[in-house]
């Protein structure tokens, strides 16, 4: 279909080169969208009534709509009406879009943990987002959320969040100890999200969060707090370059997410929680490969400003960045990890598809009170390998059920599956 779409792009810029600066659209139709709204299509879309005939306007809108979670595919129509007087009709093929979730995996006891959630991606016909979570990872965390990335213009929206995570953490030290930690942190959150255009899209925004750690079990250094409390505000915000092209299993393009948090200002009774920043950016690049092949790339770069404090921020763990390595298994303050797959649908057939995939992940870390040029040594890197299975809902956003089972290329004897909902990257 994105091939096809191509072609009639080319042809309509072809043919109406040296027409467009006298034939107009006198017509803008949206057909096939049933939950979705008309006027909310109309508002995102660049080609309006009475327009300057633009094939490339025309080719921006349909890759706009297929962005959106409530659309599945997105294509276009032209027809004259009149001389120099033309009619658009998009066509929309829409997403079920209120999704149910469950993730069940391991704990860092090797007991079992769950998340279940429920979100409308097109809440009120409008892609807003609404719904939250509960999960039970040793101890129990929810969240709300509401975000409407369209609420004011068609640039700019607004969006709430509140969670409540209570986890157990790992702590590593130096000496080979290792501790764990309760950790409860109850944030309220607002962003303003701003869409330059569909491939640069900002958000900016406050946490308030108030954060505490108690000692659960384990013999900590000496003069090492087993408690700590903190109340923390924060600026958050993300930067997405976004240039992928979807067509429903299938992805190709490049696309690169920058997210961020710095302490605006911080009390508590200890320093080592204190006014630092964390940064990460996801660089990520796929390629179709024939009719049935996608090759996926994802680059992970992670940093924080607390490298010397054990309470470091990026976790090794099967399902952030290296499938099979096991469950909060080392932290660090500094990270670089590179995960890559091939897919192949293995079977497709109306509104479902199954993939296969093999893939490579590997990383190093940055230890907790380390050097940054601990992210060269031999002994702080990960190499996995290894063979998964997708089953994917060609009509319900993000419906993939995910399956991979990985194992150590390096000197590391950890093996596992990891499962998940959506794809890994």
């Amino acid at each position: 279909m994105v091939l096809r779409c191509i072609l009639i792009f080319v042809f309509f810029s072809t043919t109406f080169s040296g027409l467009s600066q006298n034939s107009f659209i006198s017509e803008v139709e949206i057909e096939g969208n049933k939950r979705t709204t008309t006027n909310f299509l109309k508002r995102l879309a660049f080609v309006k009534n009475g327009s300057t005939l633009d094939s490339l306007k025309i080719a921006d809108d349909v890759r706009r709509f297929t962005l959106l979670p409530s659309v599945a595919s997105a294509s276009f129509q032209l027809y004259e009406i009149g001389p120099e007087n033309y009619k658009v009709v998009y066509n929309i093929v829409e997403n079920f879009a209120i999704i149910p979730g469950l993730n069940v995996s391991q704990d860092v006891n090797d007991d079992i943990a769950f998340r279940t959630s429920l979100f409308d991606f097109n809440f009120l016909g409008q892609n807003q987002i609404i719904g939250g979570f509960y999960s039970r990872n040793v101890f129990d965390s929810y969240g709300a959320f509401w975000e409407a990335p369209n609420l004011f213009t068609r640039k700019l929206g607004f969006g709430l969040n509140y969670q409540n995570n209570v986890l157990q953490e790992p702590i590593f030290f130096d000496d080979g100890r290792d501790v764990d930690y309760k950790f409860d942190s109850s944030s309220f959150e607002f962003r303003f999200f701003y869409e330059h255009n569909f491939k640069n899209r900002f958000e900016i925004g406050l946490n308030f969060a108030a954060i505490n750690y108690n000692l659960l079990n384990g013999d900590v250094p000496n003069n090492f707090p087993e408690t700590l409390e903190l109340n923390r505000i924060l600026v958050v915000g993300e930067y997405q370059y976004n240039n992928l092209a979807i067509e429903y299993q299938y992805v190709s393009g490049f696309r690169s997410l920058l997210s961020y948090e710095f302490t605006l200002d911080s009390k508590g009774d200890n320093d080592l929680l204190r006014n630092f920043f964390v940064g990460r950016n996801d660089f990520e690049y796929f390629k179709r490969v024939g009719t049935k092949g996608n090759w996926a790339n994802r680059l992970r770069l992670g940093f924080a400003s607390n490298s010397s404090t054990p309470f470091a921020p990026f976790a090794l763990d099967n399902q952030l960045n290296i499938r099979g390595v096991g469950n909060v298994v080392d932290r660090g303050s500094a990270s670089v990890v590179l995960n890559t797959e091939y897919r192949y649908t293995l079977y497709e057939k109306g509104w479902f598809a199954m993939q296969g995939n093999a893939f490579i992940d590997a990383g190093t870390w940055q230890n907790p009170g380390g050097e940054i040029s601990d992210l060269v040594k031999v002994e702080n890197a990960s190499l996995f390998s290894g063979l998964g299975l997708r089953f994917i809902h060609k009509r319900i956003f993000n419906a993939v059920f995910r399956i991979d089972y990985g194992f150590s290329l390096g000197d590391k004897s950890n093996s596992g599956i990891v499962f998940g909902i959506g794809q890994y990257f």
